[in-house]
């Protein structure tokens, strides 16, 4: 069996293999490291940073950090349990095992659904179409029920512990039930188009694969909002009223085209808050959560009217003026305005396209896979796997990486934006808001956020304003 030897070190050969296990342990290392970072950063914090004594007391203060470090504990043991996993899978060559077993079963279990239905669906080991579905059922099979105590003790245990997890567990289970049987409907065919377009392009099938890929990803944009999303969330427009009509007066002065003004129950599963737009052309969407707006009545499904948060002990949670939530809105359209969803899909759609082209002068050099430990005949689904997963992990690090520090800097200008159309202060004061309601730690070790923030931390967010006001 050939293997790809990429050099030596000490005299000793470093296959491909050997060097992509290595890369994943010193990522999860300096990951580790990082955390262990912020961590010390945020046992050694012990007073309310001043800028935010005015909002934020010690009983919040010290809540936060608990809550910050309860899920560092959490991220800790998940991080170290996903990469024990994944050694495991790497070194005893599970992916290879997995496909002989599923060809091993096709064959018999195509013979069972005649059985039973009296459809032959043509399920055999030379049907490698079919036979990779047969293997993302298994692997997702797998995923579901291997996650599932992770979930559960992280929305059950720490977000309830802390007031945020509103769900109840046949909500919860219904739900990622749901989220199951729609990854299978929505991603069984395309996988199938993508894998026949592979085997029958030619030479250029990057071209041909990529382009699949691109308007199956605008074709989920555009029916994710409209007909999956209410499978899982119940949206109602907002009601007329002086919030409303500030909104629509915000969408007017920039030109955003604005076609409905919804507001989803995040309420039914989680306290946190947040809002944002959707939508292609002049059909614009703005989507507020109603956690965002303090006191806000979620219509019951009967009609009636359900409880407000001010009925609640959720009552000082969200934004109690309206400016606040235009501000937000200020900087979300500031995105759209400035051409940031625009420059984050090019760079999306552009990464993708040099994943196919390398991919292609890649997908036909066998040692590479045997490197991984298949003997002969590796499906296309699983030469996809190994080089984008494995092979293209050092670039896809690099790229995260740039894409965070690109994502900061989107923040800051559509920051700006909001304070030129004359919200900072707002801006401001929805800021702490939300970093209050969410209980976020306003204390960041440095190397720590520069590789895991995609927002500035609040600190910084605050300082830039400030100085944005004063120029104003």
């Amino acid at each position: 069996m050939e293997v790809i030897v990429l050099g030596s070190i000490f005299g000793y050969p470093v296959s491909l293999f050997a060097a992509v296990f290595c890369f994943l342990w010193l990522v999860y290392l300096w990951e580790t490291y990082l955390d262990r970072r912020q961590r010390q950063v945020v046992l050694n914090t012990s007073d309310v940073p001043s800028e935010l004594v005015h909002v934020i007391n010690a009983d919040e203060f010290s809540k936060s950090k608990a809550y910050v470090l309860d899920k560092m504990m959490f991220s800790f043991f998940h991080d170290a349990y996903d990469m024990l996993e994944a050694t495991l899978v790497l070194w005893f060559s599970v992916v290879p095992w997995l496909w002989d077993k599923v060809t091993e079963h096709a064959a018999p279990l195509n013979k069972s659904i005649k059985n039973l239905l009296g459809v032959d669906i043509g399920l055999s080991s030379e049907s490698e179409i079919l036979c990779s579905l047969l293997f993302l059922f298994y692997v997702s099979l797998y995923k579901f029920f291997e996650s599932l105590p992770w979930a559960l003790y992280y929305d059950f245990v720490i977000e309830a512990r802390y007031g945020f997890n509103k769900q109840t567990l046949p909500f919860f289970l219904w739900d990622r039930l749901k989220a199951f049987v729609l990854s299978i409907l929505i991603g069984f065919p395309i996988v199938s188009g993508l894998i026949w377009i592979i085997k029958a392009g030619g030479r250029h099938f990057y071209v041909y694969a990529y382009v699949f890929t691109l308007i199956i990803t605008l074709f989920l944009m555009f029916i994710y909002p409209e007909f999956i999303a209410p499978l899982f969330d119940r949206y109602v427009p907002l009601p007329e009223g002086e919030l409303r009509t500030k909104i629509e007066a915000l969408a007017a002065k920039i030109s955003f085209p604005l076609k409905k003004l919804l507001v989803v129950e995040g309420s039914k599963r989680s306290a946190h808050s947040n809002a944002y737009f959707y939508g292609f052309g002049k059909n614009k969407r703005i989507v507020l959560y109603d956690t965002l707006i303090r006191g806000f009545k979620f219509p019951a499904k009967d009609g009636s009217t359900s409880k407000a948060s001010g009925e609640t002990d959720e009552a000082s949670r969200g934004c109690a003026i309206d400016e606040e939530i235009v501000a937000v809105l200020g900087h979300e359209l500031g995105h759209w305005k400035l051409g940031h969803t625009l420059i984050n899909l090019a760079i999306s759609q552009l990464n993708l396209f040099l994943m196919f082209l390398v991919f292609s002068s890649l997908i036909n050099i066998d040692s590479i896979f045997t490197s991984f430990g298949f003997t002969s005949n590796v499906p296309v689904l699983l030469r996809l796997v190994v080089v984008f997963q494995f092979i293209f992990s050092p670039y896809n690090t690099v790229v995260a990486f740039l894409m965070i520090i690109l994502s900061r800097r989107l923040e800051f200008q559509a920051d700006r934006f909001a304070v030129d159309l004359g919200y900072g202060a707002y801006l401001k004061s929805a800021l702490l808001v939300l970093h209050k309601d969410n209980l976020s730690f306003p204390v960041s070790d440095w190397l720590y956020s520069t590789f895991h923030y995609s927002h500035p931390p609040i600190l910084e967010r605050l300082a830039a304003l400030d100085v944005l006001l004063k120029k104003k």
